[in-house]
């Protein structure tokens, strides 16, 4: 399947499905002649009691859809069954996927190496480390390079900090507390 359709306003658009609806939305929009991309990846099954390996997407939920957006064609594309929205805020908003990071995940689909989900890591991040010697350990992720990152650990009271280098595939995103709620009477 081409990653490029020659038309330049072409863009990538993220289309989220109903639960299990992403093959039938690729399906449905394909016979319609819209250019759609739905990665796979193989998974190990259980069915009737034996293993083995069956496609499943490499974005639950999504699949990409590669088109020049129209009131028309944005009206057509909603009428897929079991397409939730496509994401963005109206037809004339639409959130456009960067063409490289499609080719991307066009390149590891094709390539057909094992992938497997991982937390969404972004510089300036405070991860957790799961595994290794440092277990554990939070900081600030400021480099994530493919596999490899830079961990920052701070000493706020000495305003010291150092900088390690960490497995990214070993760190997670560390969930912001959430904030105590107010009693009443009490100042914001």
């Amino acid at each position: 399947m081409p990653v490029h359709d020659q038309t330049p306003a072409a863009q990538w658009y993220a289309l989220w499905t109903a639960s299990h609806c992403e093959r039938l939305v690729r399906d449905h929009l394909a016979a319609r002649g819209f250019t759609v991309f739905l990665p796979e990846v193989q998974v190990w099954s259980r069915r009737r009691g034996q293993r083995r390996l069956v496609p499943s997407p490499m974005f639950p939920g999504y699949l990409f859809l590669q088109h020049e957006m129209t009131r028309e064609s944005y009206v057509e594309v909603r009428k897929a069954r079991g397409l939730v929205r496509i994401l963005g805020d109206g037809w004339d908003r639409l959130a456009a996927v960067p063409g490289d990071e499609v080719e991307t995940i066009h390149r590891v689909h094709t390539a057909q190496v094992p992938a497997l989900p991982h937390p969404f890591l972004a510089r300036g991040q405070r991860v957790r480390l799961t595994a290794g010697p440092l277990a554990g350990v939070e900081g600030t992720l400021v480099d994530s390079d493919p596999g490899t990152g830079m961990l920052v650990v701070s000493v706020s009271l000495l305003q010291r900090s150092i900088a390690v280098p960490i497995d990214c595939t070993c760190a997670v995103p560390v969930q912001a507390a959430p904030p105590h709620p107010r009693r009443k009477g009490q100042p914001s």
